[in-house]
């Protein structure tokens, strides 16, 4: 492993190993590369300032297909492109296929793009759990646009919302109730809407869905809050990723003209620092003199010698008592 030093001119020189590198030190859970990480990160953190968006969709949507088009649109454009991927963990093995290098060919094998896979462990939200660092190496890199795929829709897919400056959600036609699947909670947090595989034959069907999707944003969004856009597009023809491209744009550039992005940009670091104590505060539990209690606690409920209640207690009651001879990462 390169010292930190190293790894920070690397990274800030483009350097595509140092920037592998970096993304699997701050992926890593080991203590002490957790301390290298934080010391990288602190390094790094201000040095670029990318298009954020997060990409989410339902199944069958198109994300990677729809990334990989988008993305050598904006190269061609004059962008580099980071490429955030986030593949689902089995919940029986721990593995992950992280197959999205694969579905983004083109993207993945160009000089000004960089698609970085990574499992969604136990994390929720359909992010990982070092997504957020890995915005930041990759803005310190000098990507300038940093796209974030989500694991895929669902209740608690918004986490992502809270990481990015722009977030899209992409559908489709064609599976019977337009609305069905897709959760206010996600309507909600969506800034643009777009309607893929509107080609061919079911371009017609795809203006449909868009239509019935604007009706249903303008009962969920109010008179006095911003709808958001709802258009057609097609990552296999190309056709409307620019007008896409364009909403996305119009949306940070709203969001700069009242302030709302500082905002926001501030909000995401409230969150992060909070997710940073819970992590840490779970990690501690692994600490061999707090391994002991929860592994007595948890063998007294096989017997019922003690509830769920009683036992959280004793462990937050030996947290305490212990909590002071910890070594946390600083």
């Amino acid at each position: 492993m390169r010292s930190v030093p190293e790894l920070v001119a690397g990274i800030r020189s483009g350097s595509r190993g140092h920037i592998a590198q970096a993304l699997t030190l701050v992926e890593s859970t080991r203590h002490d590369h957790r301390v290298a990480a934080r010391e990288l990160l602190q390094e790094l953190s201000g040095s670029g300032d990318s298009v954020r968006v997060g990409i989410t969709g339902v199944p069958g949507a198109g994300k990677s297909t729809t990334i990989n088009a988008l993305g050598m649109l904006l190269i061609e454009k004059g962008h580099r492109v980071a490429v955030l991927a986030v593949d689902p963990t089995s919940s029986r093995t721990g593995g992950s296929i992280l197959g999205d290098r694969t579905r983004m060919p083109e993207l993945a094998n160009h000089d000004n793009a960089f698609v970085r896979p990574s499992p969604a462990g136990r994390e929720l939200g359909g992010v990982a759990r070092a997504t957020r660092e890995a915005i930041i190496v990759m803005e310190a890199a000098g990507y300038d646009v940093v796209i974030v795929e989500t694991v895929g829709v669902g209740q608690s897919e918004v986490a992502v919302a809270g990481m990015v400056d722009t977030f899209l959600m992409l559908t489709v036609a064609g599976t019977g109730d337009q609305l069905q699947g897709i959760k206010r909670g996600i309507l909600e947090m969506a800034d643009v809407i777009a309607v893929n595989k509107a080609d061919g034959d079911n371009a017609g069907r795809a203006r449909v869905a868009a239509r019935d999707l604007s009706v249903a944003m303008k009962l969920i969004s109010g008179a006095d809050k911003r709808r958001p856009p709802v258009l057609t597009c097609s990552a296999q023809t190309g056709d409307g990723l620019e007008d896409v491209w364009d909403a996305v744009l119009d949306h940070r550039a709203s969001l700069t003209k009242t302030g709302s992005l500082h905002a926001r940009r501030v909000e995401q670091q409230r969150e992060w620092l909070h997710t940073l104590v819970r992590t840490q505060l779970i990690e501690a539990l692994e600490e061999p003199a707090l391994r002991e209690v929860v592994e007595q606690v948890e063998s007294q409920l096989d017997g019922e010698a003690t509830s769920a209640l009683e036992g959280s207690a004793s462990i937050l009651h030996a947290y305490a008592a212990a909590v002071s001879d910890f070594e946390w990462a600083q």
